[in-house]
């Protein structure tokens, strides 16, 4: 039986191997740039969301190849992100995404490290829909400047004090249908911080979340019909509210259990 360590070992090194599989993949896709994409912004949207493992996404991205465009930044098709996620002293939006509550919202500044591109962003979930509003800024805020803090307020009601309490970083595929109004993101390398400077960095190297971003649900699109053939698992997940249970243990997750199990289900494939 091997110890913690080799098997944090073994899993770097079949994540490497599959990597280099993934960047070949990923070489087959017909391009798009970020200017192209303009068009299939969808700031309002259905989103549907599913967990797949690493050796899932191999296949699946082959057969999505003929039906997608990739985007490519700098010659890059993979990008780098960073998201630093704010909330209020009693974790009012993590509770209320916790709770179920139908109308809900997620601050955060988020930098696009390829493109060199910050901008605080607020999503609006309110009856499966989101809608989703942002501005752009310089840098990561720890201290929201005036102009930030108002801009919240106009989107967010009887907002109270907010502070950070989440750093998350990932990398992300983008692939954009040519034919329909329809985006799909692909989040690996998940890892989270409480602190920027704290050495307790926890993360999944070894799943994805695909996020189906579509106008209005469509389950005959080939992305949706080819999640539905190989079985793959449709989650109700959250970066920010999976991120928090991780690092915070103190902090209610009794109706994320679920979605834990999920997670340590698809990294045993």
């Amino acid at each position: 039986m091997s110890s913690p360590a080799e098997h944090s070992y073994f899993c770097v090194i079949r994540c490497i191997r599959r990597m280099t599989t993934l960047t070949d993949i990923l070489a087959s896709f017909q391009p798009i740039s970020l200017k192209d994409m303009d068009s299939v912004q969808l700031m309002n949207r259905i989103d549907t969301k599913f967990i797949l493992s690493i050796t899932e996404l191999m296949p699946l991205l082959n057969e999505l190849s003929s039906h997608y465009q990739i985007l490519e930044i700098r010659g890059l098709r993979t990008a780098r992100y960073r998201s630093l996620y704010f909330d209020t002293p009693d974790y009012k939006h993590y509770m209320h995404h916790h709770n179920g509550h139908p109308n809900r919202y997620k601050i955060r500044i988020r930098r696009y490290v390829d493109s060199d591109l910050c901008f605080l962003e607020v999503k609006h979930k309110k009856k499966g829909r989101t809608d989703k509003n942002r501005i752009r800024i310089e840098d990561f805020e720890l201290d929201l400047s005036e102009r930030s803090i108002n801009f919240i307020k106009e989107i967010v009601p009887e907002i109270k004090t907010l502070s950070p309490t989440l750093w998350n970083s990932f990398e992300r595929i983008t692939l954009v249908s040519p034919e329909l109004q329809e985006r799909v993101t692909l989040d690996l390398g998940l890892h989270f911080k409480e602190d920027l400077h704290s050495q307790k960095d926890i993360g999944y190297d070894d799943i994805v979340i695909a996020e189906v971003k579509q106008e209005r649900v469509n389950r005959n699109s080939p992305i949706m019909r080819m999640l539905k053939e190989n079985n793959i698992r449709k989650a109700r997940v959250s970066k920010y509210c999976i991120g928090m249970g991780l690092i915070n243990p103190a902090i209610k997750k009794n109706r994320f259990k679920q979605k834990y199990r999920m997670i340590e289900k698809v990294r045993e494939q």
